[in-house]
């Protein structure tokens, strides 16, 4: 695994840890996107913010914990662990702890063109405290 590869990942984790959507967006090229458990992709810094926004929001707390990152032919693979406390607006204030990966298509500009990510989204739903299935 390249070096660079690591360290993006190490600042792209602190930026996640951050409570600033922004420096997640940073990561992604101007026209990057991101997609969680194939569910429309928020395309651009500005829909990348809000995405992020989305978790920092949910959880206050957010801490997410980089697992792994490996380079895997053209694609890289960025695993992690979310761990917060849901006491956001409308929040259940109930402890989540999941993990998921994000497969990372890096453009010529170093920065994320794609990232699509997924992660057991019944299992985020029990610890929730809710039934049933949604796509965050």
């Amino acid at each position: 695994m390249p070096l660079d590869l690591c360290n993006f990942a190490e600042r792209y984790t602190a930026a996640w840890c951050s409570q600033h959507a922004a420096a997640v967006a940073a990561f992604f090229a101007p026209n990057g996107s991101l997609t969680i458990n194939d569910g429309l992709p928020s395309v651009g810094r500005a829909a990348v913010t809000a995405a992020a926004q989305d978790f920092m929001t949910a959880f206050p707390d957010l801490r997410v914990i980089m697992d792994s990152v490996s380079a895997e032919g053209d694609r890289s693979i960025y695993r992690w662990t979310l761990d917060g406390h849901n006491t956001g607006p409308g929040g259940t204030g109930a402890h989540v702890r999941i993990s998921g990966y994000e497969e990372w298509l890096i453009g010529d500009d170093g920065l994320i063109a794609e990232s699509v990510g997924h992660f057991d989204s019944a299992e985020y739903l029990r610890q929730l405290g809710h039934g049933g299935s949604d796509s965050r």
